[in-house]
């Protein structure tokens, strides 16, 4: 990156509050192949990195003058969204990092992936709900009002099936036995039990949830971690005060045959204002 790239994409970063990064179909991108395989954490870092550095190099004058309080970073070129076509034959799935943010992100991520892709409708979202404060258990309170928010998105026709991640047998039941909408997957970290708790499977099975597996990290990106991210970006940048708001990862899956035609994160940000 010249010094140039570098003084707009600072410029901009300093004088925005909020970031919106997409990296486009990750499958396009040839260089993160070299790494495999890598944790999600780490996908999800050098994700960050590249998509800053991409960015930084085709910021147009007319953006530096705008200097938006809300920052859109994208690779344009690994930009890609789903033919009209070709949309039936596609599952798109969605996991939804929740970090820190209020209730109406679920709403407003699910736009921008439905805008991403362009598409009208979801097909499958999983949530992951903020990390809790050590010694904190997760309770069906704490999972109630982003449920809720899921069902409504259910009821507006935006996501057609909605599933957890995490949740042990008694917690699934509970949230299964309140819920209007019923939950129809739980993702479980094999990292945590090599094999599915026997009660768990019996459960999902009675009531048909599917459970899937996963290897993400209870905290996929940490505010330190997110920090580094951008200012190995935009280097020379100010990182004070800038957190992850959400993270959402999206696949889309060639239904007959089952593989991923398209991969990638969006990513929001704010900044604190300095007190």
């Amino acid at each position: 990156m010249s010094t140039t790239d570098s003084a707009a994409a600072m410029t901009l970063l300093g004088k925005a509050h909020t970031l919106s990064l997409h990296t486009g179909n990750l499958m396009n991108w040839g260089r993160l192949k070299k790494r495999c395989p890598v944790s999600p954490s780490e996908e999800l870092g050098d994700c960050i990195r590249t998509t800053l550095n991409e960015w930084s190099l085709k910021i147009s004058p007319e953006l530096i003058q705008e200097s938006p309080r809300t920052l859109e970073c994208a690779v344009t070129q690994a930009m890609e969204t789903i033919n009209p076509e070709e949309r039936e034959e596609m599952k798109v799935s969605v996991k939804l990092f929740i970090v820190s943010s209020g209730l109406s992100s679920i709403r407003h991520a699910v736009d921008m992936a439905c805008s991403t892709l362009d598409v009208a409708q979801l097909d499958s979202v999983i949530i992951a709900p903020p990390p809790l404060e050590d010694g904190v258990i997760l309770t069906l309170e704490h999972l109630q009002p982003y449920w809720r928010e899921l069902e409504r998105l259910v009821q507006d026709n935006k996501v057609v099936a909605i599933g957890t991640s995490d949740l042990d047998k008694p917690l699934l039941e509970q949230l299964y036995l309140w819920a209007q909408i019923k939950p129809n997957s739980n993702q479980v970290n094999l990292a945590s039990c090599c094999i599915m708790p026997p009660d768990l499977t019996a459960f999902a099975k009675q009531f048909d949830i599917q459970l899937l597996t996963h290897s993400d990290s209870k905290e996929i990106l940490s505010e330190e971690s997110f920090q580094e991210a951008l200012r190995e970006g935009v280097q020379g940048t100010q990182v004070d005060g800038w957190s992850p708001e959400w993270i959402l990862r999206y696949s889309v899956i060639v239904k007959t045959r089952g593989i991923i035609k398209s991969k990638g994160y969006i990513v929001q940000a704010k900044r604190k204002a300095p007190h």
